[in-house]
């Protein structure tokens, strides 16, 4: 067997038998039901409550973990405790761009977290998917880890970019495709009704605006994916690890977003934190490769991936908040009334 062969069987290994497997996605829908059911009642979410949840889901994975830890070893608990962080911080950037949609579709704040629900729902379908696709690709091609870690380092660059130029700082609904094919299938009513997503108008089947942020929410989902999945690839390659990161990292976001709403528009860093990280997964996925076909060439240890992707999340949070630190003494003083 050659060496590339070797590293290619090592990185398709996985601790994911049938019935973990089973459970594990009965327990994803099981979550996402009792979601659902949580939130089949518009109403605004408290700070109590968003915290609440939030606690939830950050111990929920924690827990898990620390199973896996302790009945498949350090090296499987390792990878998913750096793959769930890795996930986790890419996931607050997912809300970062919830939140200008839901501003720019005028959202209810009673209806927020339902349409955070179903671009959860969305993005773990899209990132199954994108998994399996990663897995099959690992498992015939041997150059499939050199793709990955181009894959992330363009992003990484774009995200660069587009950061530098503030393109991320609004959202034009007009030029969304999502957006305009629905508006060409069926018309759209002015004003949300609830819950619902299509009405019955002048006998008449009608879109509600409420459609509409779902599906460009949707469509962003796929953006996210192609990032996502090859970054969290690059700390496993266990395709049950990587399911099992995506879906702890995205199931407590309908929470976390009223959690970190007022801190969002604060993390002016966060992106270029975010590029940093990306990248330096793209370069240890492209050292991966290229350990296979030379032994000599080093490769990058899941403990020190996940040493730096802390540090560097720590280190833009700080400066984020330094940066930002004066804004809500201004925005305050900008409201108030003069006498």
């Amino acid at each position: 067997m050659s060496p590339t062969d070797t590293v290619l069987a090592a990185s398709i290994q996985t601790i994911g038998t049938p019935w973990l497997w089973t459970a594990t996605i009965l327990g994803v829908i099981a979550l996402l039901v009792l979601d659902f059911v949580v939130t089949r009642k518009p109403h605004e979410v408290s700070m109590r409550e968003a915290v609440g949840w939030t606690i939830f889901y950050i111990a929920l994975p924690v827990v898990f973990g620390l199973v896996i830890w302790a009945a498949y070893g350090g090296t499987p608990g390792t990878e998913f405790f750096t793959g769930y962080v890795l996930e986790k911080s890419l996931s607050v950037d997912n809300l970062f761009v919830f939140m200008l949609l839901l501003s720019a579709f005028a959202v209810p704040a009673a209806l927020a977290q339902r349409v955070l629900l179903f671009g959860i729902v969305g993005a773990l379908v899209l990132r199954g998917i994108f998994i399996a696709l990663g897995a099959a690709a690992l498992a015939s091609l041997d150059w499939a880890f050199l793709l990955f870690g181009a894959i992330l380092l363009v992003t990484a660059a774009k995200l660069l970019v587009d950061t530098a130029r503030g393109n991320d700082q609004h959202v034009d609904i007009s030029s969304m495709r999502s957006v305009r094919l629905l508006r060409k299938l069926m018309p759209v009513t002015d004003d949300y009704h609830g819950t619902r997503m299509t009405v019955r108008e002048a006998g008449k089947r009608a879109l509600t605006p409420l459609a509409l942020v779902v599906a460009a929410v949707m469509g962003t989902d796929v953006v996210f994916a192609v990032d996502s999945v090859p970054a969290v690839y690059g700390v496993t390659g266990d395709p049950y690890l990587v399911f099992a990161t995506n879906a702890f990292a995205l199931l407590g976001l309908r929470a976390l977003y009223f959690v970190l709403q007022a801190a969002l528009s604060r993390l002016v860093h966060l992106a270029y934190g975010l590029a940093i990280i990306l990248a330096f997964i793209g370069v240890k996925l492209v050292l991966h490769w290229a350990h296979g076909t030379w032994e000599q060439v080093p490769t990058i240890p899941t403990v020190a991936s996940l040493g730096v992707i802390v540090v560097v999340l720590a280190i833009v949070t700080v400066t984020s908040l330094r940066a930002t630190r004066g804004a809500g003494e201004v925005d305050s003083a900008t409201t108030t009334p003069q006498s």
